[in-house]
This record gives structure tokens, C-alpha cells and sequence, in this order.
């Protein structure tokens, strides 16, 4: 089902969402999992064609850096560093960086192309720099036995380095981001070194995440979130798709929607998807909990906590269900948590991610994340 996975290990960068949509555009099947979620045990079961290690906010320098394990880089397939994923490589790999002293770089740069062509950097460097685009205090001051410096800027001696035989390439500059004008050239030359098949699309994905579905929940029972936005009826839509009426639906009417919205959204899904839907009227448990709070923050947290309990009533009514399904992306994750604890900041939070209470007993399933 994967024999052209590419693994993005999320270091906590607010562009990471952009390399698989790099990789989507080119055709390819990818997963982002976050770095502290990853280990030899899940990197041999899921056996990626190639990985790429994206940027974050951490200083490799500091105590317990975020870092991938050591495994990946016995695998034998090719690897991608990105900003801090090419610090991170070059120091367990036994380079060395250090903190930037005047030599930070944030915004438009230009690499001028050093030592000979490499397929890694093909139709790039044709007649002028490459204008990329940087962010980074700290940069790699030496690099691994058997790498090579292919690319350079003012301040980014170390602006292209590959191990041309392992494949090992890491790059500065953030080429999954438009301002790197050839950005997508050369993510897709470093996919070509992986012999990937460029054949990936939403077909395929249904596919997959049907048998995956039907896989993990054999013949039990799944309920399903609803709120009526995209997220949440693609996951149902999906989920439906795959096990029929195993799956119960719950909507609830917080009492936040628009004029006649509920409505609307009731007739859509029992009509036109004919799903097992349960109506649940809890205007006045969210409103009375809500009432007198302004911080948004908070809202958030309460409308999370009120969804929970919700869910659990009706899980514990239906009887016998073994899974909750949601409509959770890999955004979402981004912008709630701190992948590391310290790197990246909470932006908000959204109610369907941190997992569920254990008395609930139900395990998740998230087929967008």
C-alpha cells in the first residue's frame, strides 16, 4: 500500500504542511510525523523510500535537541535535511555548528553554486545564483566526512552539502516555500534519487485509507464527531465508505451555529450521505458554561472539554462502541501543542487534539491527521 512513502519528521517549522504539499503537486505519497513521536520500532514497520527532515525553531546546540533516531541513516535511502534538518544531520553525522555571530539569515538570499554538477542539483544553477530563501541564526561550521559543499551564500558557507554515494543532501534554505524559485526542482531531483514513482493522487489516497480503515476497525463500532465543517464530513464520508453502518454519527448543536445551519447540516447528511446520525441538542450545556468567559483561549479549552463529556454520554447510550473517529489535521497539531515542549509555540488550541480521557475508553481514529 506504501512502497512510495516518504517520511517527513517534523521538527516543529510552521512550513512544514508546505513540503508534503510540495510533494502532493509532484505526485507523491507522504506522511509528517512529529520527531518525539518516532522510533526504530515505527521506522521499520512503516519502511520509508526516503526521508526528509524538516526545519524548526531549536538550536541543535541546546540540551536534548530535537533530533530524528540514529536508524534512518542505516537504512540506505536517500535523506533530506532542511534548515535545522540539515544541522541536525550534520552534527549526529559528526560536523559541527555553531551560533551565528552577524551570520543570521532571514529572507531572500542568493547561493552561488560550488564544485561540480550533481543530479541532486539538475536544471538548478543554469545561468545565475539561486535565489532562495533563509531563516537561521545558527549554521554548520563543518561537515561530515564524505559530504561535499555544492552551494554557498554570504553567510551560509555550508548552503549545499551532499554525500553524493549514501545520498545524504542538506540545504540552509527552505526550498518547500515559493521565494525559493526552484524550490520544487530540486525536492523533486532529490525524489528522483529515491526512485519514486511519481503516480500518487486522491484515488489512490481513498484507496489506501479505506483498507487502512478497515483494517483497524475489523467488525466493532466507531462514532464519529460531527460539527458540520469539512473536516469532520470527510472524515465520516470516509469512515462510512469503508464500514457501512458500523459507524454512528453524533452532531451536536452547541448552540454556536448560524440561523437554520443545524438544520441544513442534518438534512445534508441523512439525506444525500445517508448516514446513522444522533442529533444531540446540548444548546444550553455549552451556553451555560460559556456564559461571562471572554478569553478565546479559554472558550476554546471549555467547548473541548463540553465535546468530550458529550461524546462520552452517547458512546456509553449506543453501547459496545471501541473507537471515537474525528476530523483531526496535522495542522491542528501544530498550532496546539509544542512538539518538544519548548520549540514551537502554541498558537491555539483545537478540541480534538491531546487525546481522550482513559475512561472513555475508546481508541482514535483521525484518517486526515
Amino acid at each position: 500500500m506504501k512502497d512510495d512513502l516518504v517520511l517527513i519528521i517534523d521538527f516543529g517549522s510552521q512550513v512544514t504542511q508546505l513540503i508534503a504539499r510540495r510533494l502532493r503537486e509532484l505526485k507523491v505519497f507522504c506522511e509528517i510525523h512529529p520527531f518525539n513521536k518516532i522510533n526504530d520500532e515505527f521506522i521499520k514497520a512503516i519502511v520509508p523510500k526516503a526521508i526528509i527532515l524538516s526545519g524548526g525553531p531549536a538550536s541543535v546546540l541546546d540540551n536534548n535537541a530535537p533530533k530524528p533516531p540514529s536508524i534512518i541513516f542505516d537504512l540506505g535511502v536517500p535523506i533530506l535535511g532542511i534548515c535545522y534538518g540539515q544541522q541536525i544531520m550534520v552534527k549526529m553525522l559528526g560536523g559541527n555548528v555553531i551560533h551565528g555571530s552577524g551570520t543570521s539569515e532571514f529572507g531572500k538570499s542568493y547561493v552561488k553554486k560550488k564544485n561540480e554538477s550533481i543530479i541532486f542539483l539538475k536544471d538548478l544553477f543554469e545561468t545565475k545564483n539561486e535565489q532562495v530563501w533563509m531563516s537561521h541564526g545558527d549554521h554548520v561550521s563543518r561537515i561530515p566526512s564524505n559530504f561535499e559543499v555544492y552551494g554557498e551564500s554570504e553567510n551560509a558557507p555550508f548552503a549545499i552539502i551532499g554525500d553524493v554515494n549514501k545520498h545524504f543532501y542538506g540545504v540552509q534554505f527552505h526550498p518547500e516555500v515559493v521565494h525559493t524559485l526552484n524550490g520544487k526542482g530540486l525536492i523533486k531531483n532529490f525524489l528522483e534519487l529515491a526512485n519514486i514513482t511519481f503516480k500518487w493522487n486522491m484515488k489512490t489516497y481513498l484507496e489506501q485509507a479505506i483498507h487502512i480503515i478497515k483494517e483497524k476497525v475489523g467488525d466493532k463500532k466507531v462514532i464519529c464527531a460531527l460539527s458540520g465543517g469539512v473536516d469532520s464530513s470527510v472524515t465520516a464520508i470516509l469512515i462510512h465508505k469503508a464500514i457501512g453502518d458500523q459507524l454512528t454519527c453524533i452532531y451536536v448543536n452547541n448552540g454556536l451555529m448560524r440561523k437554520n445551519e443545524s438544520q441544513e447540516v442534518i438534512k445534508l447528511y441523512t439525506d444525500h450521505f445517508k448516514l446513522h446520525l444522533i442529533q444531540a441538542n446540548e444548546q444550553k450545556l455549552f451556553l451555560s458554561n460559556l456564559l461571562g468567559v471572554t478569553d478565546p483561549e479559554e472558550k476554546r479549552k471549555i467547548i473541548g472539554k463540553l465535546f468530550i463529556e458529550v461524546f462520552q454520554k452517547y458512546a456509553l447510550e449506543i453501547g459496545e462502541v471501541d473507537f471515537l473517529a474525528q476530523g483531526t489535521l496535522y495542522p491542528d497539531v501544530i498550532e496546539s501543542v509544542s512538539l518538544s515542549g519548548a520549540p514551537s509555540a502554541t498558537i491555539k488550541s483545537h478540541h480534538n487534539v491531546g487525546g481522550l480521557p482513559k475512561k472513555m475508553n475508546l481508541d482514535l481514529i483521525e484518517p486526515l491527521k
